[in-house]
């Protein structure tokens, strides 16, 4: 489970909420965060608009957040670690939200309480999960969390995402890199395709004849033709993408041996990047709150489609056509707030609207994005207008597009984080 929220009315003024970013209380959550964007938002702005009227507790067991996006930033050597750590310090000291450093390790729908892993039971009126992804399990064979340390996924940032950073730099020369790519759909950032060019601008300066390959189970992916275009200018013949017509999609490891199998013909590798396919985070199912892989939720609330006290946010919804990323999450959380707002102190709710932009680094200073609004539907969150960096753009324009992401980050953390 990952982040987790509480919210109850303060009794004879509204209500009483519980918001949480509750992580899984197993092996993949405790080695890095990577999913507390929605739950972090929706706290805050519930503490600050309702202006005392709720109580607001946000369970979360990690002191710092390490953002997956700009995580492959870090990689590339663009960020420090401790830039992209946030403190939950600032919810509590400023805003009053009652953080709580545990694991949210169930969750009582009758009861209306979360069971925290040191023992205790929080009751809620309203409950908001922010639980990001885990992985299907045996969704690449030979590949288990067992193996994160030798075959990281680097998904969830923090230790992970130093890991993969320190296998890289210790690359023999002309070593090998590889990805195994996930099938759609999955979280993005950290995005496959961008953290694959910051891998390739770490090793055209430290290791230029490394080679860099792809195991793709997709026929396409988000933004190609600008990665591709990018990859020929910068990279040229070190990296290579095998497709599901080339076998990327039969693909076994084994990370005793460090091969990777991709349809019948072995790779001895140097680092392998194993990005399984994804679901909900754990908590979401443990509680049935899911339809398969993903969390059903209605677009005009983001409450859950099986139990209307839970709204769920970000990765593990199934809502429609937005992303799976951290300003979906961020959008959607104000959104939340908003309908548990209303629904605990009467005040008004507005119709909802969302949008996101999804920016990439490929080389320094070459950046690119992707980005469309969107409004609810009965059926889903659907998209009503969208945009694309385009090939062929000039080098002042990318300039001008990764400073843009610069400033986003900047502002995004503030309105998380405080």
């Amino acid at each position: 489970m990952e982040q987790t929220g509480l919210y109850r009315h303060r009794r004879g003024s509204g209500g009483n909420a519980l918001g949480a970013d509750a992580p899984r209380a197993g092996q993949a959550a405790r080695r890095g965060g990577g999913r507390r964007r929605g739950g972090a938002t929706a706290a805050r702005y519930l503490a600050k608009d309702s202006d005392g009227a709720i109580d607001v507790t946000l369970v979360e067991p990690t002191r710092s957040y390490y953002t997956c996006f700009f995580s492959n930033l870090y990689i590339g050597g663009f960020r420090t670690l401790d830039s992209i750590a946030h403190s939950y310090a600032t919810l509590a000291s400023d805003y009053g939200i009652n953080v709580v450093h545990d694991w949210a390790t169930g969750i009582d729908r009758d009861a209306k309480t979360v069971r925290l892993a040191g023992g205790a039971s929080l009751p809620y009126d309203k409950l908001v999960l922010s639980p990001g992804i885990d992985f299907v399990e045996g969704a690449v064979p030979g590949w288990d969390l067992s193996a994160q340390d030798v075959m990281p996924h680097a998904y969830k940032a923090g230790t992970q995402t130093a890991l993969l950073k320190a296998q890289i730099e210790a690359m023999p020369e002309g070593g090998t890199y590889v990805m195994v790519a996930p099938p759609n759909p999955y979280r993005c950032p950290p995005g496959p395709y961008e953290r694959i060019s910051m891998v390739a601008h770490v090793l055209s300066q430290t290791n230029p004849t490394a080679k860099i390959l792809i195991a793709d189970p997709k026929p396409g992916f988000s933004k190609q033709a600008l990665f591709e275009e990018g990859w020929q200018r910068h990279y040229t013949g070190m990296i290579e993408r095998l497709g599901p017509d080339f076998g990327g999609g039969n693909v076994r490891v084994d990370p005793d041996s460090m091969e990777v199998d991709i349809d019948g013909e072995l790779v001895k590798a140097d680092v392998v990047n194993v990005i399984p396919a994804q679901k909900a985070g754990h908590i979401c199912d443990a509680a049935a709150l899911t339809e398969g892989n993903w969390a059903p939720v209605d677009g005009h609330s983001m409450v859950s489609r099986l139990d209307p006290d839970i709204h769920i946010l970000g990765d593990a919804t199934a809502q429609g056509d937005m992303p799976k990323s951290g300003f979906s999450a961020n959008s959607q959380a104000k959104v939340a707030a908003m309908a548990i707002r209303g629904a605990l102190t009467g005040s008004r709710v507005f119709p909802a609207k969302y949008s996101n932009t999804c920016w990439s680094l490929i080389a320094p200073e070459d950046g690119v994005k992707v980005g469309a609004a969107y409004e609810p539907t009965e059926e889903k969150i659907a998209s009503v207008s969208s945009f694309v960096s385009q090939t062929g753009e000039d080098a002042a324009l990318r300039k001008a597009t990764y400073e843009e992401s610069l400033g986003w980050y900047e502002g995004i953390t503030a309105d998380m984080f405080g």
